[in-house]
């Protein structure tokens, strides 16, 4: 039986088709997935994303254990309130999950990690926490709700009243209240991740609706995130896969050189022999829409579609592909058993409204 958001009644109040997601029930869309795709880089449009894990981690050795578990180093988090996006890898360093990590205190921070990864997630950070005086707590008491688009921040502002949150910059985040309130998204578009009391998502939710906000489903967030060259994990990486060869490379922090996080010793000596693979954006002419798993053919070798979709924004065929390193910008992928020609970009191909590949 599939889990339910503490919005569950008002997905079905305004008659989101709900299919079963990572274990919860969710919307794929309201009506149209094209027009809340555009909502979202028009106007503005939110997401329940609720089914998202949130795990405080607090104690003495917080900051620690944190420069032992990602990969990229908490260290850099100054201020309260800053965050940082990164990996959590295997000592092969393949990419258990990706997470953004939130700096409260010296002795507080927040990580987000997804739904599908959940009890891996919490296995694993566990364990890890041996030998350090750590408390992991799953904050499942939490709602989260992504209002994303031009609009969006303007529109939290003033139904909340929360002016302190119109100079916060991106990756930051402040506490209002009874709300956590964060620039950031899994769009490519400005806005807030909203951390609420469960208790209190419908209210918020239905104030955003009465605002002029557009409900969106899973459809328009899958399409809005490949269009902002986002990876989802599962797709474009997993544990078979390393940061390097997932155009992840800028969130392993190498340095200092001492810092020994769990997958180090796997990543330098992959750096050391040569990544041999590269995850990169694909744009099509129109016609068939790649499909995770379509095989792509370069002259370097072969390489294989992660995700792929029509770009309601580009009006043409996209796609990330894991592809062998020094491959020419012409390849072809196959469909169906045609081959069709594709250029190499490099993602993203639309952030904040803007074409950026073509």
């Amino acid at each position: 039986m599939s889990n339910k958001t503490p919005l569950f009644n008002a997905h079905t109040a305004a008659g989101g088709k709900l299919v079963e997601f990572a274990g919860w029930s969710l919307p794929i869309n309201y009506g149209s997935q094209m027009d809340e795709h555009h909502a979202v880089r028009k106007a503005a449009g939110m997401f329940d994303v609720s089914h998202m894990t949130v795990v405080d981690i607090q104690g003495n050795d917080a900051g620690p254990y944190l420069r032992r578990l990602l990969a990229n180093d908490v260290a850099r988090l100054k201020d309260p309130g800053q965050a940082l996006y990164g990996c959590m890898l295997n000592e092969q360093g393949g990419v258990i999950d990706d997470l953004i990590t939130y700096f409260l205190e010296p002795t507080f921070y927040r990580t987000v990690v997804n739904a599908a990864t959940r009890e891996v997630d919490l296995d694993w950070m566990r364990r890890q926490a041996q030998g350090f005086s750590v408390d992991i707590v799953e904050r499942d008491d939490l709602a989260m709700i992504a209002v994303q688009g031009p609009n969006a921040r303007a529109t939290v502002i003033e139904l909340l009243g929360a002016n302190v949150a119109e100079s916060l910059k991106p990756f930051r985040a402040i506490s209002h209240g009874d709300y956590f309130i964060a620039r950031t998204g899994y769009t490519g578009e400005d806005g807030f991740e909203v951390l609420l009391p469960a208790a209190q998502a419908e209210a918020f939710w239905q104030g955003l609706v009465e605002a002029g906000v557009q409900p969106c489903g899973l459809g328009a967030r899958d399409s809005l995130r490949l269009e902002a060259g986002l990876n989802l994990y599962g797709q474009d990486m997993d544990t078979a896969t390393t940061p390097l060869e997932s155009n992840l490379a800028w969130t392993v922090a190498f340095d200092p050189p001492e810092r020994d996080f769990i997958g180090r010793k796997a990543l330098e000596a992959q750096k050391a022999a040569g990544v041999s693979r590269q995850l990169v954006g694909l744009v099509l002419d129109r016609g068939a829409i790649p499909r995770s798993g379509a095989p792509v053919h370069t002259a370097a070798g072969e390489g294989v579609v992660t995700s792929g979709i029509f770009s309601p924004t580009i009006g043409r065929p996209i796609a990330l592909a894991r592809i062998p390193s020094g491959s020419d910008t012409e390849v072809e992928v196959e469909l169906r058993g045609r081959r069709l020609p594709a250029q190499v970009v490099k993602p993203p191909f639309v952030r904040n409204g803007e074409v950026k590949v073509l």
